[in-house]
């Protein structure tokens, strides 16, 4: 079992930027990968980006690429999501998600789950 749990949400305005923390504890997490994912008001659930734990390779959904950062803390069980340049339809409920293997976007492949953190842009 890993458990999840995120921080850092929070109001900001356009063009402001946050960092999310993603806290991962219960078991070791070296061939994890770890993802974010986001889901706005009315919308589906979409993938963010996604960062593998021992090799540290990443990927981002275009819609964030260049503007979103991810990065992990292997001392701190800990997964990092720096958003910059933030727009209002970044606006969301993002969650933090686990899974091994391969690196992926697909939600169906990740078999853990923060409770998530609320992210609102305003204009």
């Amino acid at each position: 079992q890993v458990q999840l749990v995120e921080s850092g949400g929070g109001l900001v305005q356009a063009g402001g930027s946050l960092r999310l923390s993603c806290a991962a504890s219960g078991r070791t997490l070296s061939d994890d990968v770890m993802g974010w994912f986001r889901q706005g008001p009315g919308k589906e659930r979409e993938f963010v980006a996604a960062i593998s734990w021992s090799s540290g390779r990443t990927y981002y959904a275009d819609s964030v690429k260049g503007r979103f950062t991810i990065s992990r803390d292997n001392a701190k069980n800990t997964v990092y999501l720096q958003m910059n340049s933030l727009k209002p339809e970044d606006t969301a409920i993002y969650y933090c998600a686990a899974t091994w293997g391969v690196l992926t976007g697909t939600a169906n492949d990740y078999a853990y789950w923060g409770r998530g953190t609320q992210v609102t842009v305003s204009s």
